[in-house]
């Protein structure tokens, strides 16, 4: 595993170059087009390199992010025995200031956030010459909203951060460092500046970047930061825009959006493009996968077991009935099961029946094979396994057998902005010519699932559904319930949140560097 440098000079520096060869991470079109070190700003044809950058930039994002985002719910549980000592503390609200962990994210987030403001610029110099203006504040505004994605999640992370405006990393050392609050404002704000300048169009219509931001991805980022700020009727005019486009529509079967047919579907608003692509950030999935399996397709790769669903989270879905979501979500193994038995769960018929034997290392080993064949074995760090992040092995492409290659990272999905729609209009929100009511959106993805409809929902119906859809995606759990106050439902399983760990403390590397985050409670 590797372990990242702590100089977050040395990461800000690197951030200001805008590396030739970085598509080879983009799907196509974006394929093919290097990038250049330094420009001829007349040569306006090259105007899309810097957002094209941008996008490499995104689509190289680093392993640590994710895990750090999500482990601290009552949806996740950090797997794994000895190693990651601190990552395990993080779950339980036990934060380490020195953990390496924090200050690879803060750096990296902020890494990201300078090869934005570096690729606003050289598009800003571009623009002087090009004849298409228009399409120079496209691209901008294209930058705009993936900073404002990265601004999003370090200020969830660490509540008061800097925002950075240009591409002089010492001037950070005198920034003002700005509340959540004013944080989230300023995210709306540019949200609010740059939806008119995005292509009205599904992110997988977009013939020049296929996938890339649109208008609706600024407006899911606006109803998300609005959401965190409690401006519900903000989250709703944002979310209702978005469901009135028609743009968008979930996918039928849940299950086929976590494997290969999820890539570029009509569910997606935003998404990270890394299928198909040899050798390139095959950690994203590793973190995620056992260590080892018995898989249908011959030399599947197997992971590290860094990244469990809950036990509670389980035994909650098996409670409510769910089959789809839950046989979805979870791989099961003979140990999760015995677990749930000595739990007095009554284990459904549907999972029950999926018990067999396979041969490791020429024994018998009992197992729980799931419907695509592959089955999984007791191993020493998790009971469960995320299918989330998961593909089938006969699903594998022939670029590569690591653990999830074939598959893209969704960041934002259309079932999400229904359940934020929902769950603001039950705070009091209302919207002119209202696409839906609360309860219909809910019913909406309620029916995907399988589950029977409600006759009319609550804020607490909504936040049921959004445990069961949303699990394991983001840290959105986290962010629902910290934002309630439900303080009661993140203490679970010995572990006890209280709101003073609603934020991670500074990385003591950033502290180091940057004395003006000594003056800030954290």
């Amino acid at each position: 595993m590797k372990i990242i440098n702590n100089s977050f000079k040395i990461a800000l520096a690197f951030s200001l170059m805008i590396l030739a060869g970085c598509a080879e991470v983009l799907n196509k079109p974006l394929e093919n087009q290097p990038l250049a070190v330094s420009a001829d700003y007349a040569k306006t044809n090259d105007m899309n390199l810097p957002v094209l950058g941008m996008y490499a930039n995104l689509y190289g994002f680093e392993w640590e992010i994710y895990p750090l985002l999500s482990v601290l719910g009552d949806d996740v549980n950090a797997g794994g025995l000895g190693d990651q000592a601190e990552y395990a503390d993080t779950d339980k609200y036990n934060y380490v200031r020195g953990y390496w962990m924090y200050n690879a994210v803060w750096s990296d987030l902020y890494k990201r956030i300078y090869t934005a403001n570096n690729a606003i610029e050289q598009t800003l110099k571009y623009k002087e010459f090009a004849a298409n203006k228009a399409l120079a504040d496209q691209y901008v505004s294209e930058i705009k909203v993936i900073r404002a994605w990265v601004l999003y999640h370090l200020t969830r992370l660490w509540g008061p951060i800097f925002i950075p405006l240009d591409t002089d990393p010492l001037q950070l050392a005198s920034a003002k460092v700005l509340s959540q609050e004013e944080a989230l404002k300023f995210i709306v704000s540019e949200m609010d500046a740059v939806v008119p300048l995005l292509p009205d169009i599904h992110p997988n219509a977009r013939a020049d970047f296929k996938g890339g931001v649109t208008k609706y991805t600024a407006l899911a980022v606006k109803a998300m930061s609005s959401l965190l700020l409690k401006n519900y009727q903000g989250a709703a005019e944002a979310a209702s825009a978005i469901i009135a486009s028609n743009v968008f529509s979930l996918e039928p079967d849940f299950y086929e959006l976590f494997n290969s047919k999820g890539k570029l579907n009509n569910e997606n608003l935003f998404e990270i493009q890394a299928a198909n692509i040899k050798d390139r950030n095959i950690w994203w999935f590793v973190f995620f996968g056992p260590t080892d399996w018995s898989p249908k397709e011959t030399g599947a790769g197997g992971g590290w077991g860094f990244f469990e669903p809950s036990l509670k989270w389980v035994k909650w879905m098996i409670s409510q009935k769910e089959t789809v979501r839950l046989e979805t979500s979870v791989m099961f193994t003979p140990r999760g099961i015995q677990r749930l038995k000595d739990d007095n769960v009554a284990i459904p018929s549907w999972l029950s029946g999926k018990q067999t034997i396979v041969v490791k290392d020429k024994q018998a080993a009992p197992a729980y094979r799931n419907k695509w064949g592959d089955a999984f074995i007791d191993i020493p760090r998790e009971m469960f396994l995320s299918g989330k992040h998961y593909q089938p092995s006969a699903q594998l492409n022939g670029n590569s057998k690591d653990y999830g290659a074939n598959k893209n990272f969704v960041i934002i999905r259309y079932a999400e902005i229904l359940l934020m729609y929902a769950e603001a209009l039950t705070h009091g929100a209302s919207v002119g010519n209202n696409p839906m009511t609360a309860t219909a959106a809910v019913n909406m993805v309620r029916e995907r699932a399988h589950m029977l409809p409600r006759a009319h929902v609550t804020t607490e119906d909504v936040m049921s559904e959004k445990y069961a859809e949303l699990a394991m995606e983001w840290g959105i759990r986290f962010a629902d319930m910290v934002r309630l106050e439900k303080y009661n439902e993140l203490s679970y399983d010995g572990r006890t949140f209280t709101a003073d760990k609603t934020h991670l403390p500074y990385p003591q590397g950033q502290l180091d560097l940057l004395p003006i985050l000594k003056t800030i409670k954290n």
